[in-house]
């Protein structure tokens, strides 16, 4: 896995995003042992965690630009 390398605090939300569907995919289809498993669920935990994060950050913003917008 490419990213695997940063920490996911460091990780954008595409490439959290991108990353977690690998990890997904290799569970689906099967680890090779039962160690490689687990830390790939770790890892897709960390990555949904970050994903939320990201989704919540912008929803915040949203809700600001439209409080802040002037009524007419």
């Amino acid at each position: 896995m490419p990213d695997q390398a940063l920490p996911v605090s460091e990780l954008s939300y595409e490439q959290a995003r991108d990353e977690l569907i690998r990890v997904v995919n290799e569970l689906e289809h099967g680890a090779e042992t039962l160690e490689r498993s687990l830390q790939l669920w770790e890892r897709g935990e960390e990555l949904a965690r970050r994903c939320e994060e990201w989704l919540l950050d912008a929803r915040a913003r949203l809700d600001a630009a439209r409080a802040a917008r002037p009524t007419q």
